[in-house]
């Protein structure tokens, strides 16, 4: 009988805390446990439409109304979680109909396409997460697809100011409307609102026909001024019943994270080819550390150099080259440095120790 019952949890896409197995991929969240913060740091990033902790955005129409910070505030998280992503009001603002305030996550299609949203057989998906509160009353969020013509809206109540509570909300899978499948694209977007205006409210516990995350009268956090909304251990799974909250092991989410963005500081990357095409300029192709999700946009910041079998060179110059489908797995390089041989293969490395920092970005 134990044995029946275990399967049949697991059947269910139970992550265990004892002796079942871990379920790959239950979570179609990465980064749940906010303990990834590529860009940061940990540093406060003031909200302007723009990534926070690694795969959540801040949505923010108009500038400087809150910050988002890894541990902000230096809250005790919740039992077993060691990160929460803190948003901090910078104001009392009162939202236009509108304006757009949320923290939110893209899914990937290849990681959503089980749901089979859109069709007759959709499955129902349960969300399940961690929040706390300077503000108590009624809050709201929202699922929707890469068309932004589907959506569902959903509210929760924070009971308690300043105390962390479990909220879980179970959503109906949607049989209409077009949701992309098994592709490198946007699958489904998960919204969290701070303060959203009125154009984008919809009706709760309800599919919307309509870009919708946010319900009337929902409590906005940015019209509060230094109010803060803390949230950890976000989980979406297949299913009806919110299992326990599992995380990755840190490399396992890590390397997940780094499909949708890479960063190189210091002297971490290793050039596996290089070509000396004139005396003043080389090429080098960089490896990468996994498969991002697609073609890159790359982007550099101070002096980062390339030293090319003891020439060390600056970088002038950077793009998407290889890869096949949406697996791409290396980059180029462009450097000038002065004393190279035309036509040698070297090696070499991404040098980036003094100032320089590199940064690829292949977010949804």
């Amino acid at each position: 009988m134990a044995i029946n019952r275990n399967l049949s949890i697991l059947a269910q896409g139970a992550s265990s805390t004892g002796n079942l197995l871990n379920y790959t991929g239950a979570n179609k969240i990465i980064n749940g446990d906010m303990a990834i913060d590529q860009r940061n740091a940990g540093a406060s990033v003031t909200a302007a439409s723009n990534y926070t902790l690694d795969r959540w955005f801040a949505g923010s129409t108009v500038a400087s109304k809150f910050t988002c910070q890894q541990n902000a505030a230096a809250v005790t998280p919740p039992v077993g979680f060691a990160n929460y992503l803190g948003v901090t009001s910078s104001s009392a603002y009162s939202s236009a109909a509108g304006d757009i305030f949320n923290v939110q996550q893209s899914i990937e299609g290849f990681n959503f396409a089980d749901a089979n949203f859109g069709t007759a057989n959709a499955r129902a998906v349960t969300l399940s997460f961690w929040v706390r509160s300077s503000l108590t009353g009624t809050f709201a969020g929202g699922l929707r697809n890469s068309a932004a013509n589907r959506s569902y809206v959903f509210n929760y109540t924070i009971s308690d100011a300043n105390t962390w509570e479990q909220k879980t909300v179970t959503i109906a899978g949607d049989t209409s409307g077009t949701w992309i499948g098994a592709t490198n694209g946007i699958g489904a977007t998960l919204l969290f609102d701070i303060g959203t205006g009125s154009t984008y409210a919809g009706t709760a516990s309800a599919w919307n026909a309509s870009n919708v995350f946010t319900s009337s009268g929902a409590t906005k956090v940015v019209a509060t001024n230094a109010a803060t909304w803390y949230v950890t251990g976000v989980k979406l799974e297949i299913g009806t019943v919110a299992t326990p909250f599992v995380p990755d092991d840190y490399g396992v989410s890590f390397q997940k994270c780094q499909r949708y963005f890479v960063k190189w500081s210091g002297t971490n990357a290793i050039v596996s080819l290089a070509y000396q095409l004139s005396s003043t300029q080389g090429y080098a192709v960089i490896k990468l550390p996994v498969s991002l999700r697609g073609a890159a946009t790359i982007a550099y910041t101070g002096t980062p150099k390339m030293d090319f079998a003891g020439y060390s060179g600056s970088i002038n110059g950077m793009s998407q080259a290889g890869g096949y489908g949406p697996m791409f797995d290396t980059q180029w390089i462009y450097a000038t440095s002065t004393g190279l041989a035309a036509g040698s293969g070297v090696s070499g490395t991404l040098n980036c120790a003094s100032d320089g920092v590199v940064t690829l970005s292949a977010e949804l």
